[in-house]
């Protein structure tokens, strides 16, 4: 195992799912799975976060099932090969925030794809609820909203920790199905507004907060494999790659983001029980 591997992971973990925050899907859910809604469908709000929840983890587990097989692969070559993995982690975390920055000529795909809001006056509330979270949960079936989501499997893999690796799909799992109870503040159609507003206004510092994380993990990824000049090196690297997306900034949504639009008021109709 390598414990800055397992560190990185964890921490971009727990970030890249809050980022998952501002894709269709998750503004989708923050839209349709709230109080006032719940109860219009004759259904306690908090149980319907629960099933979401469960959801999300039994996805993040399975994010974190496949990554844990590459950990077990890469677990053979030893500690004579650890410096080489930290390696691997630096070149990933430059690439994953050179990708979000929009700047040179990589695009990691960011499968365009949303769950089917058609569920919720089709099935029964644990179904719908559940279905959504495994969805969003599992990281790459529905929009992915930044490239640290790639990162996040690659440094797990590379811990060599099958244990770890599959801790980190989880903690991915948790803290992207926990985001839905934001709702919980949206009791009335004008608080879901209110609330989508404020969102709108932090999704660009969210992504810049995204790509400032993996150039830290290259930086640290880069000390702890090759020392402090090392570090200034991939430092002085980041610097220029943030440098290059702040001159190139624009108006329009980066990264394969899509404009948050604020939801009109949705009249649920009771699902069957």
């Amino acid at each position: 195992m390598v414990p800055e591997l397992v560190v990185a992971a964890l921490v971009v973990a727990v970030v890249a799912a809050l980022r998952g925050t501002w894709s269709p899907c998750g503004l989708s859910m923050l839209s349709s799975i709230t109080p006032f809604g719940e109860r219009a469908r004759g259904h306690r709000y908090g149980l319907t976060c629960a099933w979401f929840v469960a959801g999300s983890t039994v996805g993040g587990a399975a994010m974190g099932g496949l990554a844990a097989l590459g950990a077990l692969a890469v677990r053979p070559l030893g500690d004579g090969a650890t410096a080489w993995l930290l390696a691997v982690g630096v070149l990933g975390a430059v690439v994953c925030a050179a990708s979000d920055a929009r700047v040179g000529p990589v695009r990691l795909p960011t499968l365009p794809r949303q769950v089917d809001e058609a569920w919720l006056d089709t099935y029964r509330r644990w179904i719908y609820a559940a279905g959504f979270g495994v969805q969003i949960g599992a990281g790459f079936t529905t929009y992915v909203m930044t490239a640290a989501n790639y990162l996040l499997v690659l440094l797990a893999v590379l811990s060599g920790s099958p244990a770890w690796a599959l801790a980190t799909g989880l903690v991915f799992g948790v803290t992207r199905g926990l985001v839905v109870t934001v709702g919980s503040w949206a009791t009335t159609p004008a608080r879901l507004r209110d609330l989508h507003r404020t969102l709108e206004r932090w999704a660009a510092p969210s992504l810049r907060a995204m790509v400032a994380l993996q150039g830290g993990v290259a930086v640290a990824l880069a000390a702890a494999a090759a020392g402090p000049v090392a570090a200034l090196g991939v430092l002085a690297v980041v610097v220029l790659v943030a440098a290059a997306a702040y001159a190139r900034r624009r108006p329009a949504a980066v990264a394969g983001e899509v404009p948050v639009e604020v939801p009109a008021e949705r009249s649920p109709v009771p699902a069957a029980r």
